[in-house]
């Protein structure tokens, strides 16, 4: 199956990238909305994410991976709701800001723009060369 591209949400106070960093390994918790839960689901081992700071910076800061495919979050009585395992790959060396995301007509579908509510979005390839290309950033050999 070809690598996939998303975008994964989340409040710097909650969990930074840095954290990310840190940790080295987490997983994807909290998701309560049945389309971002089908996105989770939908992610497969390899797959690459935008790790975006929502509210506070409303930013794109990072790259991750997902290392563990969907399975039952622990933070849930609910087996409905899935969780999947991340570990950073490369912080942006300028990170973007939705402003300048907004501003750039190559990301104008982006459903980070259109569906700015969902904390999981797809993101096509375009999309995703288009915001590292904006951050200064190239992934590392192998990622």
């Amino acid at each position: 199956m070809p690598r996939r591209y998303w975008l994964v949400k989340s409040e710097p106070f909650k969990y930074a990238w840095d954290q990310l960093v840190k940790d080295r390994r987490t997983y994807w918790d909290g998701v309560r909305n049945a389309e971002a839960r089908n996105n989770l689901q939908a992610m497969s081992k390899g797959d690459l994410l935008l790790y975006y700071h929502s509210n506070e910076g409303k930013e794109v800061v990072g790259v991750a991976r997902v290392c563990g495919e969907a399975y039952p979050d622990p933070t849930s009585d609910d087996e409905r709701w899935v969780v999947v395992d991340v570990e950073p790959v490369v912080p942006l060396a300028e990170p973007v800001g939705l402003a300048a995301i907004k501003a750039e007509p190559a990301l104008s579908e982006m459903a980070l723009v259109r569906r700015s509510r969902l904390s999981v979005t797809p993101v096509t390839r375009k999309e995703f060369d288009r915001v590292l290309k904006m951050g200064g950033t190239r992934l590392p050999r192998g990622a």
